[in-house]
C-alpha cells in the first residue's frame, strides 16, 4: 500500500509540474501587449485615424460620378396668363450627368468637368405642337473662395495630427503596459522568493527542533527550549504558509492583468543577477526632451489651438466666393447633328459676405482662443522642467540602489555567517532557542532585502527607459528609429 501511494503521489506531481507553465517577463509583456483593452482601444483609435486620414486624402483626388434619369413622365394642366385659357402639356424625358470633380487642396478651390445629355418630348394643346430634341451641355466650372482661411489644408493638417497623436498614444501605451506587467511580474517574483526563503527557514527550524529534542531527550537541556523550539517551529510553518496565500494570490491577480485564464498554472522565471548599468545624466535629459512623445503632443495641442483660433478668426469674418464656367450647349432633332449650331454658354459671379456689427462678439472668442494657445504653451513648459526633474530623481534613486544592493549583499553574507556560527553554539548548548531565532530572522530579512533591492534596481532601470525612452541596459533607443514612433 506504501508503493501504491508513493507512486499516486509521484504521478500527481509530475502532471502538476507538466501542466505548469514557465513565464519569462519578455514573455508576459508580449501577453499583455496581445490582451491588454488599453492596447486594443489604442489600436481601434489609431485604425480609426488612418483610416480617416486616408479617407481625406482620397477625397483630394477626381471624383467621377455618374447620375442617370432614365425616364420620366408628367402630364399637367396650366394656366396661360397671355390668353387667359387654360392648356395641357404632357412630356416625357431622359437624361445623364457626368461629372468629373477635382478639389485643389492648395487654394481651397473646385474644378469639375461637366457633361449633361438629355432627350425630351413635349407635347401641348396650344396648336397641337410637340417638340422632341437631344440636347447635350460640356462645361468647365471653378468655384474659389476669397478672403479666407483653406479650409481643406486646416482639415488635412487636422487628421495629420490626429493620427500622428493616436501613434503616439499606441507607444505610450506600450511603455505604460511595460511598467504595468514589469511591476506585477516582479510583485510575484519577489514573493516567490520570500516563499523560497520561507522554506528555508522552515527547514531551519526543523533542524533546531531536531537538535533540542535529542538533547532534551538525553536530559541535556531543559524541557523548556524544547518547548520555545516547538513554537519556532510553528511560527515559521505559520509564514511558510502565509507566503504561499500571498503568493498564489498575486499570481491570480498577475494573470489578470495578462488576460490569461485563471486557473492556469504558471510560474515567474527570472534572472535578477545583478549587473551594474551605466546610466549618462546628461545623455538621458538630452534624449528625452528630444524624443518624449508627450511633448510632441504637447506641440500639437498648441498647434491645434492655434487652428482653433484659425476657425474662430473665421467668424462673421469678410469674405468672397468666385465662381466661373465656360461651356457649349448643342441642341437638334437628332443626335449627330447636336453641335452643329452649338451655343457658348458663360458665367461669371462674385459676391462678398460683408459683417456689419456683431456686438464684439469675434474679439472676444479670439481673446479667449489667444489665452487657450498661451495656456498650452505654458503647460509644455511646465511640462519640459517636469521631464528634467523626474529624471534626475530616477538617477539618484539607482545609483542610492547601487550602493544599497552592496550593502544587502554584505548583509546577507554577514547574516550567514552569524546563524552558522551560532547554530553551532546552539547545538553545544551556549545558546537558547530565542536566541537562535533571533539569527534566523535577521537571516531571512537579510535575504529578503536583497532580493527586493535587487527588483527595485531593475524597474528603476525599466522606469528611466520609460522616461527617457532610450534603454540603457542595452544601449539604444526604445524605437530603433525614434521618428518612425512619430508617423
Amino acid at each position: 500500500m506504501k508503493s501504491i501511494k508513493l507512486v499516486f503521489v509521484f504521478f500527481v506531481l509530475t502532471l502538476t509540474v507538466l501542466s505548469q507553465t514557465n513565464l519569462t517577463l519578455e514573455e508576459a509583456i508580449n501577453i499583455a501587449m496581445k490582451n491588454s483593452p488599453d492596447i486594443r482601444q489604442s489600436k481601434l483609435n489609431l485604425e480609426r485615424s488612418r483610416e480617416l486620414l486616408i479617407a481625406e486624402n482620397a477625397r483630394l483626388k477626381s471624383n467621377f460620378s455618374l447620375r442617370l434619369s432614365p425616364f420620366s413622365f408628367s402630364k399637367d394642366r396650366s394656366f396661360d396668363d397671355r390668353f387667359s385659357q387654360w392648356y395641357d402639356t404632357e412630356s416625357k424625358q431622359a437624361s445623364g450627368t457626368f461629372t468629373i470633380s477635382q478639389p485643389i487642396k492648395w487654394t481651397d478651390a473646385t474644378l469639375s468637368i461637366n457633361n449633361v445629355f438629355s432627350y425630351q418630348d413635349h407635347l401641348s394643346n396650344i396648336n397641337d405642337t410637340r417638340l422632341k430634341n437631344y440636347d447635350n451641355r460640356l462645361y468647365l466650372s471653378l468655384t474659389q473662395p476669397l478672403f479666407t482661411y483653406n479650409r481643406t489644408m486646416l482639415q488635412l493638417k487636422e487628421l495629420e495630427i490626429d493620427y500622428e497623436n493616436a501613434t503616439l498614444n499606441f507607444n505610450i501605451q506600450q511603455l505604460a503596459i511595460e511598467q504595468r506587467v514589469a511591476q506585477s511580474f516582479y510583485g510575484v517574483y519577489q514573493q516567490d522568493m520570500s516563499l523560497q526563503i520561507s522554506r528555508e527557514e522552515y527547514e531551519n527550524q526543523k533542524k533546531s527542533h531536531a537538535i533540542i529534542k535529542n538533547k532534551v531527550d538525553a536530559g541535556l537541556a531543559a524541557k523548556e527550549e524544547f518547548y520555545q523550539a516547538e513554537l519556532n517551529l510553528a511560527n515559521s510553518d505559520l509564514q511558510l504558509q502565509n507566503a504561499k496565500v500571498t503568493l498564489d494570490n498575486d499570481l491570480d491577480q498577475l494573470k489578470l492583468l495578462l488576460g490569461l485564464p485563471i486557473e492556469d498554472e504558471i510560474k515567474v522565471v527570472e534572472d535578477i543577477s545583478h549587473q551594474a548599468v551605466d546610466v549618462d545624466l546628461q545623455k538621458a535629459i538630452i534624449f528625452a526632451l528630444k524624443n518624449r512623445m508627450e511633448l510632441r503632443q504637447s506641440e500639437m495641442n498648441i498647434q491645434n489651438a492655434y487652428y482653433s483660433l484659425t476657425r474662430t478668426k473665421a467668424l462673421n469674418e469678410f469674405r468672397g466666393d468666385l465662381s466661373m464656367t465656360y461651356g457649349i450647349i448643342g441642341t437638334d432633332e437628332k443626335v449627330n447633328n447636336i453641335y452643329e449650331t452649338p451655343t457658348q454658354n458663360e458665367q461669371f459671379s462674385i459676391s462678398f459676405n460683408i459683417p456689419l456689427y456683431d456686438w464684439g462678439e469675434r474679439n472676444s472668442r479670439i481673446k479667449a482662443s489667444e489665452a487657450s494657445i498661451q495656456a498650452a504653451k505654458w503647460s509644455d513648459e511646465d511640462y519640459r522642467n517636469n521631464i528634467v526633474v523626474n529624471i534626475r530623481s530616477a538617477y539618484r534613486q539607482l545609483q542610492q540602489l547601487l550602493g544599497q544592493i552592496e550593502i544587502e549583499r554584505q548583509n546577507v553574507r554577514n547574516a550567514q555567517l552569524t546563524y552558522d556560527i551560532n547554530l553551532e553554539r546552539y547545538a553545544n548548548g551556549d545558546l537558547t532557542s530565542i536566541d537562535l531565532n533571533i539569527y534566523q530572522n535577521q537571516l531571512s530579512q537579510s535575504k529578503n532585502n536583497l532580493i527586493a533591492s535587487l527588483i527595485q534596481y531593475r524597474l528603476g532601470l525599466l522606469d528611466m527607459k520609460v522616461l527617457t525612452l532610450y534603454d540603457f541596459r542595452n544601449d539604444k533607443p526604445v524605437f530603433e528609429d525614434v521618428n518612425n514612433a512619430k508617423m
